[in-house]
């Protein structure tokens, strides 16, 4: 375990990387445990409205997982989360993070709107966003709690896999930041599982990282991240 010129301790490169595996097949674990425990109790002839709210829910579990093997490694092996991640907002943090925020939102308009034009308005449609008011169940209560998780909890634990874990564990082998910029969107672009939005994802990924790049802390790209998925909670209420 390295050491600081304070004798802290940092996380190293290989416990970031054991983090990161970590964090992807949990999320790939729970995807189908989730998926199996819902297809169990949930029979043809079952109402989805009745399972309403935990659908909700249950479509961001295994999102929630990926932050895991971070902080659990940030906890125990390094300096804490603020230290190894940088995870306290500063002003400078909020500047860039609600900047690469807004560019974000403009270049994933950009991209979709030219994989429409290429591909049609129909094939450009498999974001899970889209069904999630279908099966709110007309509750509110459930609709503000799934904005608040799609503003708050998932930007936190995918910044924490991505720009956090493995941003730290690439640049220890000072791989230059650039490849390490285009190879944490690549991940963050494949790791959502939307076939057609895969460029329009890999755009912005690129933008949130540059909030990691330009900040040198994960806290900007949480504010980055937060600020682009803010629109699409919205449009939860609007049902479209």
């Amino acid at each position: 375990m390295a050491e600081d010129g304070g004798g802290k301790r940092i996380l190293g490169a290989h416990w970031a990387f054991a983090a990161f595996f970590f964090g992807v097949a949990g999320y790939y674990l729970v995807t189908l445990l989730t998926a199996a425990a819902f297809n169990r109790h949930v029979g043809d002839d079952d109402p989805v409205e009745a399972y309403a709210g935990p659908l909700l829910l249950l479509a961001f579990l295994p999102n929630l997982v990926l932050g895991l093997g971070p902080a659990i490694a940030s906890l125990r092996y390094g300096s804490g989360l603020e230290r190894d991640f940088g995870l306290r907002t500063r002003g400078r943090d909020l500047r860039i993070g609600l900047a690469c925020g807004l560019l974000a939102l403009v270049v994933g308009f950009v991209l979709n709107a030219a994989e429409i034009a290429v591909f049609g308005g129909d094939e450009v449609s498999d974001s899970p966003l889209t069904d999630l008011p279908d099966v709110s169940g007309g509750s509110p209560v459930w609709l503000v709690t799934t904005a608040l998780v799609l503003v708050i909890a998932v930007p936190l634990t995918e910044e924490l896999l991505l720009r956090g874990a493995l941003w730290n564990a690439l640049a220890h082998y000072k791989i230059p930041p650039w490849v390490v910029l285009v190879l944490t969107s690549l991940v963050f672009a494949l790791l959502h599982g939307e076939t057609t939005r895969t460029i329009a994802l890999f755009g912005q990924g690129l933008v949130l990282g540059l909030a990691r790049h330009y900040s040198g802390r994960t806290s900007a790209s949480v504010l980055a991240h937060a600020a682009n998925n803010l629109p699409p909670a919205v449009l939860l209420f609007t049902g479209h």
